[in-house]
């Protein structure tokens, strides 16, 4: 049987906020009889040459002012446009920083009230990636997102703050890719709770088109 691989980016000795380091070994744990995760810290990996083994690209990088090159871009366009999964964690989708990449992820953070703790409801539970994930509680950063018009997308759970619901984890496709975007993960404890686990697997999973 053909190993499965997946590619995870993240931020290493210049991380602002996130750095990957713990959170990787997390993310390699949890997928480790399914995919074989290789993580880095070498954003030169975008290129379709090197993306090409890949069946799916776990992003959580950090906030930085700096754009991802247009050959960085175009190659991970390509690379889920032509079937790849892509799964963005918490501040993964700092991609945004590329228009074309926040058009892709279908929606864009706005910015966060304190960290505190957050009650995670299902909102779709007959999806897939919702298979045997229960309702759980997480400690982390409430982020806000503001939607992509043009990208039907659909919220798979919610998490509640200050009386309102916001997404906390949403799907869609992107030409023959699939794409997820998960909300908790600031810190290790958020990957240390069972059911976002789950949720995390159950996620690169179907974004690698292996449920």
């Amino acid at each position: 049987m053909a190993i499965i691989r997946a590619l995870a980016l993240g931020n290493y000795s210049d991380a602002i906020y996130h750095p990957f380091e713990g959170v990787d070994k997390e993310i390699e744990q949890i997928f480790r009889e399914k995919i074989d995760v290789r993580s880095t810290g070498d954003y030169g990996m975008l290129k379709e040459e090197y993306l090409e083994p890949y069946r799916l690209f776990i992003s959580y990088t950090e906030f930085v002012e700096e754009k991802l090159s247009p050959a960085r871009t175009a190659a991970l366009l390509s690379f889920v446009a032509r079937g790849g999964g892509f799964l963005a964690i918490h501040n993964g989708i700092s991609l945004q920083r590329n228009q074309e990449l926040a058009v892709m992820i279908g929606g864009k953070f706005t910015g966060h009230p304190d960290f505190t703790s957050l009650p995670v409801s299902i909102r779709q539970p007959n999806h897939r990636i919702m298979d045997r994930v229960e309702s759980f509680t997480v400690d982390d950063e409430p982020y806000r997102f503001e939607f992509d018009p043009f990208i039907r997308t659909t919220v798979l759970a919610e998490y509640e703050h200050e009386g309102e619901k916001w997404p906390a984890a949403w799907t869609h496709e992107f030409g023959l890719g699939r794409i997820v975007y998960l909300m908790p993960g600031h810190q290790l404890s958020s990957f240390k709770v069972e059911a976002y686990r789950k949720l995390i697997l159950n996620a690169g999973l179907w974004a690698a088109k292996m449920i």
